[in-house]
Parts: C-alpha cells; sequence; structure tokens
C-alpha cells in the first residue's frame, strides 16, 4: 500500500504540473500572454521560449490527459482483486491442462477399447478352432482305437509265425535209421521207410494251414 500511495501522489504532482503548463498554453493562446512557467527550466528555458503557442498547448494538453490516466490506473487499482484475479487465471489454465489431460485419457481409453474388442474377437475364433479341433478329435478316436486292434492282431501273428518258424527248424527223426527229415516227408530218404506222423504233428500243420 506505501508503494501504491508513493506512486499515487509522484503521478499526481507531474499531472499538476502539465495541468498547469496547458492552462498557460491556454492563456498564452488565446488570451496573447507571456510563456512565464518556462523560466522554472534555466537549463532549457531559451529552446522553451522558441515553442510555438499551439504545440505548446497540444503538448501540455495531452501530457496531462495521459499523466492523469496512469493516475487513476493506479488509484483504482485493488491488489486484492488483482490476487484474485491471478488465481482465477491460474486455475483457468489447470482447467484447460486437466481437460486437454481427461482428452488425452480418453482417447487412450477408446484405443484400448477397440483392443478389447479385437481381442474378443480373435478369443471367439480360438474358441471356434478349438471346439473344430475337439470334434476332429473324437472323429479320429475311432480310428485310434482300430489301428490299435490291428496293432493286437499283427502281434498275435507274429507271435504265430514265430513258433511256426521254430517248429519248421526242428525237424521230425526217421524212426527206423535215426536221421532227421522234415516234417512234411512220408518217406525216409535215407533208408526208405514209411513215416508215420504222429497226431500232434498233424493237427499243428493242420492249424498252420
Amino acid at each position: 500500500m506505501a508503494k501504491k500511495g508513493i506512486a499515487i501522489w509522484l503521478f499526481s504532482t507531474i499531472t499538476l504540473a502539465a495541468l498547469v503548463h496547458m492552462i498557460e498554453a491556454i492563456y498564452v493562446l488565446f488570451l496573447n500572454g507571456q510563456m512565464k512557467l518556462f523560466q522554472l527550466y534555466p537549463l532549457i528555458n531559451e529552446k522553451l521560449q522558441a515553442i510555438q503557442p499551439t504545440t505548446y498547448f497540444w503538448v501540455s494538453a495531452i501530457t496531462t490527459f495521459i499523466l492523469w490516466g496512469i493516475t487513476c490506473a493506479i488509484a483504482f487499482e485493488n491488489p486484492v482483486e488483482a490476487f484474485l484475479n491471478n488465481i482465477l487465471s491460474d486455475a483457468k489454465q489447470q482447467s484447460a491442462v486437466e481437460a486437454q489431460m481427461l482428452d488425452g485419457k480418453s482417447e487412450l481409453l477408446d484405443v484400448m477399447n477397440e483392443t478389447v474388442g479385437m481381442n474378443n474377437v480373435l478369443l471367439g475364433q480360438v474358441k471356434d478352432m478349438v471346439y473344430n479341433v475337439r470334434t476332429e478329435v473324437k472323429e479320429i478316436q475311432p480310428l485310434k482305437e482300430g489301428v490299435e486292434k490291428l496293432k493286437t492282431e499283427l502281434n498275435r501273428l507274429k507271435r504265430e509265425i514265430k513258433k511256426f518258424e521254430q517248429d519248421f527248424k526242428h525237424p521230425n527223426e526217421c524212426p527206423t535209421c535215426g536221421k532227421s527229415i522234415l516234417p512234411e516227408f512220408k518217406v525216409c530218404p535215407y533208408c526208405g521207410e514209411k513215416i508215420k506222423l504222429l497226431p500232434e504233428t498233424v493237427i499243428a500243420l493242420n492249424a498252420y494251414k
């Protein structure tokens, strides 16, 4: 407040001096008087005396109005109101920044929403693929069981073939000469004796046939 009072006093004093000069300019211009106030400025008195009365009037008038306006502006300035205006201005700026941030966040949320929608579509496609795979697996299951049965049959045939090979590798003996002969021989090639097949041998051969 002290600074404001000093400023008002200073500008009001200068305004008063300018007003006095304007009054003198009116006196000189309209009443043909003499310019006496310039004697207060001894250093530039001669130069000021050379100024035309019209110029003196306009310069003093304009200076008076300018200084009067500055004085009024300082006098009517309310520091509390200025402080509140600054606070309101800062609040408006902060609100604008927050609004921009909210706009950015809303755009980000929109992008996230679109991403979630795309993910849902992809998830639906994956579910369809899983369902199709499960259906195909169910269709393949009987084939798998058939393959297992075929494997079992092949293993059984392998065992029978192996048994047949083992029986084939062990030939019979001739009861007369005692030499080894093949099971299918009915006559011994060594001694010419007829060979009677044993019942179990005949059964085994018939089984293989």
